[in-house]
């Protein structure tokens, strides 16, 4: 049932996301909006780790969303799931995932003009999907900001408009209330209470209008029958007011912006009456997501390995009702429930809007859409992040090195901006994920959820080695031990080929000197040698030449000949003046036009190359940086490179080439690699 602003009182429950940075109080609003509504009797608060999000070890140890939250309520009979998701920018793959399950976003943000920047990559986000949002300006009652100003450096990174649906009443230098600027009432605050009705103050009358005539003006934009009344100064009816924000938001052609402070409950409850009036149900998110049709149709949007309910898949009806035992495809839902911070209560069906952990579908990943005879990965759904930090693990007790595996694919099952890799050249286990957080919180849950006690360091860097001059080198290995001995003879040549060419093995034997059976392991011998050269490192891009020899008929062997080979490239290598080499990685950096100096000269620091930078495409007022970076630079790079863009600068990297180097540098890495080889 709809009414005359737009509400669907009674309706499927609705599903909005709570997301903005990091520490602008999204927790604590839905803490305020569970007391206001009723659903708790008594407000927590962060600090003391008593709010109904956050409820994880890892959250309450440092005080910050570390994923999502889910809580329910009711509001004038209509049903709400609220999704609270992590403000991190490097726990942005959680809110990501949450948003593609929510009828309409919230955007927290704090009433700071310079800060206004760091809402960038989230509100591109919203648009790029399509997701209706509005923005909650929190913290209103410690704002020294104009709002026309705030408005302003907020206009200046959404790129859909803002349309400011309040202005504040201030007596002195604080905020008292505020006037609604469709319906021209104004309330004044009341802690943890509906806010009074009172008579428009003349203090702020002349604002009001001027706000609300810039209000309609941006409405007028979608809508020619508003256009019209206002250029013939005609007041629209409020109601059309009404129902044309409904459309618009629906639409993600506005932004609704509204005022309060969560903390005190101000502005609570009018967010609560904009998310009745103004958000679409399901049937329309379903729409807009191309959710394909079907009796009962579901969609995961997060994974969870708990420790003892084994895995769950959080998941939204689309259309239906999903009922407990029944099949997707070939797997069957073996518990229902719903999720209220960290308590489950068990359900036997869940309808159309309701969001819901479904119990051991094991072959059921995030992003997927479950029917009963099928289940496919959905046609809108964000790619996973990309690594731009690293870590080398390993098992505190080498007995748990099996069980870490298994572990750390139940992490990436949660969180796909996560990997790991086994690197062969420097024989570690890294993690990869979103910064230096990011994989502290994934070393955390393994030693809380999975008992495995892991150590992380800076990974190491592969560096190689190579030679800039050639050699002819005679090798002999002749071993008697009674009965039969070992021999074997080789001539090689040992020249240096081209970066990047790799090895290669030329066979130049004519006259059988050495035996066609002896001339691979002579090769293999080579080989063996350059997994660890006169340096340390692995060298690459030589050519062995193999051009003469001798052999015996009964003491040579394959094993005699591999050695040889070993042999000739020990001796000959550090005569052919080794040289270190160092991965050079081609690095994009992504920042706003204002940081892009900043980058450079990071870049710079950091014994980069600087290729060149131009426009970011598809993102007005953004650069893209491109350069060579050695990869001895890039571990930490993102920790500065956030530090500088207020957070929303990032990267992206490949490798590239191998590159030499000399001077005191090579000289401290060769040194260490020869301790480290010492140690052994």
């Amino acid at each position: 049932m709809t009414d005359k602003k737009g509400s669907r009182s009674g309706g499927a429950p609705r599903c909005v996301a709570f997301v903005g940075p990091q520490s602008s109080g999204k927790t604590t609003l839905m803490e305020s909006i569970l007391f206001a509504t009723g659903a708790i009797g008594r407000k927590g608060t962060v600090k003391d780790g008593s709010t109904v999000g956050d409820s994880s070890d890892e959250a309450r140890a440092r005080q910050m969303s570390t994923e999502v939250s889910i809580a329910a309520t009711t509001y004038l009979d209509d049903s709400w799931t609220i999704l609270d998701c992590p403000g991190s920018v490097e726990l942005a793959q959680e809110a990501q995932s949450a948003l593609m399950a929510a009828d309409a976003a919230v955007v927290v943000c704090e009433p700071d003009a310079e800060r206004a920047m760091a809402l960038a990559p989230l509100l591109r986000f919203l648009d790029a999907m399509a997701i209706p949002h509005m923005l909650f300006i929190n913290k209103m009652d410690n704002a020294s900001v104009r709002v026309s100003d705030l408005m302003q450096a907020l206009q200046g990174v959404s790129g859909r408009p803002l349309v400011l649906r309040q202005v504040p009443i201030r007596e002195g230098e604080h905020i008292t209330g505020y006037v609604d600027l469709v319906s021209e009432r104004a309330y004044h605050y009341k802690p943890g209470q509906a806010s009074d009705l009172i008579q428009l103050p003349d203090s702020v009358a002349e604002h009001e209008q001027a706000a609300r005539q810039d209000m309609l003006e941006a409405l007028s934009d979608f809508d020619d029958t508003l256009l019209e009344q206002l250029l013939e100064d005609i007041q629209p009816p409020k109601d059309e007011i009404y129902q044309q924000i409904v459309k618009d938001l629906a639409g993600d052609l506005i932004v609704p912006v509204l005022l309060g402070a969560a903390d005190r409950d101000h502005g609570v409850r009018r967010l609560l009456k904009a998310l009745r009036h103004d958000v679409p149900g399901p049937e329309t998110t379903a729409e807009r997501l191309d959710i394909p049709a079907g009796d009962v149709v579901a969609q995961v949007f997060k994974t969870v390995h708990a420790a003892h309910a084994g895995k769950l898949s959080l998941a939204r009806v689309w259309r239906g009702t999903v009922e407990d035992g029944m099949n997707f495809s070939d797997s069957r839902l073996s518990g229902l429930y719903q999720i209220v911070g960290g308590n489950q209560t068990k359900l036997a069906k869940a309808g159309l809007g309701s969001v819901v952990a479904m119990g051991r579908l094991e072959l059921v990943s995030t992003g997927e859409i479950l029917r009963p005879d099928n289940v496919e990965r959905a046609a809108m759904w964000p790619d996973p992040l990309t690594p731009v930090y690293s870590l080398a693990i390993h098992a505190d007790n080498r007995a748990d090195e099996v069980k870490l595996s298994s572990a750390l694919q139940k992490l990436i099952d949660e969180d796909p901006s996560m990997s790991y890799e086994q690197v062969a050249d420097t024989n570690e286990l890294v993690i990869r994920g979103q910064g230096e957080i990011h994989l502290l919180i994934a070393i955390d849950r393994l030693h809380r959820r999975y008992n495995v006690a892991v150590s992380g360091q800076k990974p190491r860097v592969p560096y190689q080695e190579t030679i800039r001059k050639g050699i002819s080198q005679h090798a002999r290995f002749k071993r008697q031990s009674g009965g039969h001995g070992q021999f074997a003879d080789v001539h090689v040549d040992i020249k240096a080929r081209p970066r990047g060419a790799g090895f290669e093995f030329i066979d130049k034997i004519v006259g059988g000197v050495v035996p066609r059976q002896y001339i691979p392991s002579v090769e293999h011998g080579a080989l063996d040698y350059m997994a660890q050269g006169p340096l340390g490192f692995p060298v690459v891009d030589i050519a062995v030449t193999l051009n003469g020899g001798q052999f015996h008929s009964v003491d040579s062997s394959d094993m005699a000949f591999r050695t040889a080979g070993r042999m000739a490239l020990a001796e000959g290598l550090p005569k052919c003046d080794p040289v270190l080499l160092e991965p050079i990685w081609q690095v994009n950096i992504v920042t706003p036009s204002e940081f892009t100096p900043k980058a450079q000269r990071i870049l710079s620091s950091r014994r980069g190359q600087i290729l060149g930078y131009d426009a970011r495409p598809g993102w007005d007022g953004w650069d893209e940086v491109k350069a060579y970076l050695p990869q001895a630079e890039l571990h930490d790079l993102i920790i500065e490179l956030r530090s500088l863009t207020l957070g929303v600068g990032t990267y992206t990297a490949e490798f590239d080439h191998l590159a030499e180097l000399t001077g005191r540098l090579a000289v401290r890495v060769i040194e260490t690699r020869q301790a480290s080889i010492a140690a052994q």
